[in-house]
């Protein structure tokens, strides 16, 4: 199918790594010219009509320089996509996670994505359209885990001001949907300080144990994939879906058992 992609320009946040390089990698091959931002961006290196910028997208002005970067080279924004994000377990509960936390959480998980998309639809305006995707997380309302509970607060932040603008933005052109994966396996859950490794490390246990009891509880038997989010994301990318907006997407292995 052709997603009629080509030739449009795309936005990617946390361009660097795990699911971010493999939007990258997957809207590129659409034919998609793609710019993509992270602290590092070794990993973009020679990837065919990808053009990577080193930046702090923390930093209040960093969204704004990406998109900024993207309009300047390429004249024009069709996509955007936030993924930039990260977490940290609460392993000593709430009574240990600080306002600086919390703070620090919604800073990299709600604001960069805030920021990027109001500069984002600043230029889609001029446009008269563009599309706006946002990876979430199934802890922005999956039985909310205290484990995660600023990630969880900062990500269900992120649907809530989506689900918001969609209404706004869309008689003017622009579309915006999130997805919400549930495990993926990426380093943020498999490398070695990751979710798995730091579980296994606090209560004795391995990470392959901790990897298996989180299979356990999905009926496809393995983590989702970073390319099958970004197929996701390609498609809600994509003209084909055009009539889609205000719309969350969860891709968890049969996770989530309630409608």
């Amino acid at each position: 199918m052709d997603l009629e992609l080509e030739g449009k320009v795309a936005v990617v946040t946390g361009a660097s790594k795990g699911i971010g390089l493999a939007v990258v990698r997957t809207l590129a091959a659409e034919g998609m010219r793609v710019v993509g931002g992270a602290l590092t961006v070794d990993a973009l290196d020679g990837i065919e009509g990808v053009t990577a910028l080193a930046l702090d997208l923390v930093d209040p002005a960093g969204s704004a320089e990406l998109v900024r970067a993207a309009v300047e080279q390429h004249g024009q924004i069709d996509v955007l996509v936030n993924n930039v994000g990260g977490v940290k377990l609460r392993l000593d509960g709430f009574l240990q996670v600080s306002d600086d936390d919390f703070e620090a959480s919604l800073r990299l998980n709600f604001f960069a994505a805030l920021r990027a998309t109001r500069a984002a639809v600043t230029a889609m305006l001029d446009r008269g359209g563009g599309t706006i995707v946002n990876v979430a997380s199934v802890n922005s309302f999956f039985h909310p885990d205290g484990l995660v509970i600023d990630y969880g607060a900062a990500k269900a932040a992120l649907l809530n001001v989506a689900k918001a603008l969609s209404q706004e933005l869309g008689p003017q052109g622009i579309r915006i949907n999130s997805i919400s994966p549930g495990p993926v396996a990426t380093d943020l859950w498999l490398g070695d300080h990751g979710v798995a490794a730091t579980i296994a490390a606090a209560t004795g246990s391995t990470a392959d144990a901790v990897r298996e009891q989180a299979i356990a509880g999905m009926p496809a038997g393995r983590f989702t994939t970073p390319e099958e989010v970004a197929t996701l994301v390609a498609l809600l990318a994509s003209p084909r879906t055009a009539n889609v907006t205000g719309s969350n997407y969860v891709i968890d292995g049969g996770l989530i058992k309630t409608m």
